[in-house]
């Protein structure tokens, strides 16, 4: 177990310093159409990566749980959103994964703004 939180754990700090570099540094200040481009950008690259990395690795768990859990899940963890959704999509369970689109975006916006309310009404 403590090997595999090493393990998860490396590929998540590399993954978290790509996209700060990324998002951070090289595309900071850019936008898309209105929208934050390092943002993304790092969303959709790592989207692309965890499939990648899923179709490519095959049977080796602990590159997996490197790359997959570890860099994508500290680069994105849209990727991960993603996957999870192209699963459900490819097991035929439609109108779960139509529902998990939904509600997650929803939710997870509705999430952010009520913590950002919150936050800002108790530091006062």
């Amino acid at each position: 177990m403590l090997r595999e939180f090493l393990i998860v754990g490396a590929g998540g700090a590399a993954g978290s310093m790509v996209r700060y570099l990324l998002s951070g540094h090289l595309l900071s200040g850019y936008t898309l159409g209105g929208f934050p481009t390092g943002t993304f950008v790092v969303n959709v690259v790592g989207s692309f990566l965890i499939g990648l990395f899923t179709g490519w690795i095959g049977d080796s768990p602990w590159l997996l749980r490197l790359l997959t859990v570890g860099f994508c899940g500290g680069f994105t963890t849209f990727s991960t959103f993603s996957a999870d959704t192209l699963r459900l999509m490819r097991h035929g369970d439609w109108t779960p994964a139509l529902l998990y689109i939904a509600l997650s975006i929803l939710l997870c916006v509705v999430c952010v703004a009520a913590g950002a309310w919150i936050g800002e009404h108790v530091k006062h």
